[in-house]
């Protein structure tokens, strides 16, 4: 029983730190994809390279 005391504030110290990192994410726009895969697979043009 007295391992939950060690168990229980690293869990939510490890909880946080995901959960900060995921903001750190979205405020430096990690996830903005103007283009999108979703329109590049339709697309005639092949390049195996992605673009600059």
């Amino acid at each position: 029983m007295g391992i939950l005391l060690y168990l229980i504030p690293v869990s939510l110290a490890l909880g946080g730190l995901g959960l900060a990192a995921f903001l750190w994410s979205l405020k430096h726009r990690q996830y903005d994809d103007p283009e999108g895969d979703a329109n590049r697979i339709l697309s005639k043009q092949w390049d195996d390279r992605p673009k600059p």
